[in-house]
């Protein structure tokens, strides 16, 4: 799209260069003759001839060539008079231009230095956050590595606990399993004691009977406390 618009201006300013440039001297020059000879017809027609009869062919010729360099002067200098009062006023206008541009400038020369300020204190500030930031991402770095050092021990500490809680469940299954069978024969002493008693006013030959079935278990009642006690 923009191929051919450049390509186009190329052609346009080469056609300037060749058709329009050579002739812009020859134009000006034309027009400037053109006025310069509709003034001289101007000013010849406002000399009457009649004027000039009293005189020779000669001295009127020379009298109206005399007459038109000086209206032409005249015209020139209200021309020129006409141009400097022109360029005087375009001259204060340009002067009034550049001292508001040259306050411009100023203003802009003080919101610069102003803005350099700035930007030097906004460098000082970004190279303190840079500094900050840069401390807190080594002691982030520091604090997930203790954290995970932390954690690390947590997971020690809670298998060394499981492990803790784990014998302890199995002693206190132990000394289960001992109290009940401490209880049972603790029962079955009781059901012999019961039993000697309920055949206490039995026969005497009954009591060697049972001596036996007594005498093992008391051995057995003696061996487990033995073995509890150990």
């Amino acid at each position: 799209m923009l191929g051919w618009k450049s390509h186009v201006r190329s052609r346009l300013q080469q056609r300037d260069q060749t058709e329009k440039l050579p002739f812009t001297g020859v134009f000006t020059c034309l027009s400037e003759t053109q006025e310069r000879f509709e003034f001289r017809n101007q000013i010849l027609e406002e000399i009457h001839p009649k004027s000039l009869e009293k005189v020779g062919v000669e001295d009127g010729r020379q009298t109206r060539l005399l007459h038109l360099h000086l209206k032409e002067s005249e015209h020139l200098a209200e021309k020129l008079s006409q141009t400097v009062s022109d360029l005087t006023a375009v001259l204060y206008l340009k002067e009034a231009e550049i001292q508001y541009w040259q306050s411009r400038v100023s203003h802009y020369h003080k919101e610069a230095l102003r803005l350099a300020k700035g930007s030097n204190s906004l460098k000082s500030t970004l190279s303190e956050y840079e500094f900050t930031v840069e401390c807190q991402s080594k002691e982030l770095e520091t604090l997930k590595k203790e954290q995970e050092r932390l954690k690390e021990a947590l997971v020690q500490v809670q298998r060394e606990n499981d492990q803790l809680l784990q014998r302890w469940m199995d002693r206190k299954r132990e000394e289960a399993y001992r109290v009940n069978e401490y209880n049972n024969k603790q029962e079955r002493w009781h059901q012999v004691l019961r039993y000697i008693k309920k055949h206490k006013e039995m026969d005497k030959p009954a009591v060697p009977e049972l001596m036996p079935c007594l005498t093992g278990t008391t051995q057995k009642s003696s061996s487990a406390n033995h073995h509890q006690s150990a």
